[in-house]
């Protein structure tokens, strides 16, 4: 299953490029650092692009737990500064929101195909019996 690691690379990408314009704007960087911020947020579309799903809108929904999580390992991990109790709960609902969103619909499909599967399996048996 690839598409929970494009989603990770995905927000890297995403918080990467959106960093560097904070860091230009807000940390008063150079304008250089808008150039491989820029490059990283085109990467972040190209990769969303990829996700195995029928609609942009549903791909960009179930992104958007990945995102906040992946935002709050760069708060913790690049910018030193650890989650807080609300951070991590806030969170811990949208990866739940983001789940449903995501795997159970995969989950329903391969119920539907297991159902369909025994139906036929269902019918073959009795139609051997007759």
């Amino acid at each position: 299953m690839i598409t929970p690691l494009l989603y990770i690379a995905a927000a890297l990408a995403e918080i990467a490029g959106c960093f560097s314009v904070w860091a230009w704007w807000r940390l008063e960087k150079t304008p250089l650092w808008l150039v491989p911020g820029l490059v990283s947020l085109a990467l972040f579309a190209w990769l969303l692009s990829l996700v195995d799903t029928d609609y942009a809108g549903r791909a960009y929904a179930a992104y958007g737990g990945v995102y906040i999580v992946m935002s709050l390992l760069w708060l913790w991990l690049v910018e030193q500064r650890a989650p807080d109790r609300w951070d991590l709960l806030g969170a811990g609902i949208c990866l739940v929101g983001a789940g449903v969103i995501f795997v159970m619909r995969v989950w329903l499909a391969r119920l539907a195909d297991a159902e369909r599967a025994r139906a036929l399996f269902a019918g073959l048996v009795t139609f051997g019996t007759a």
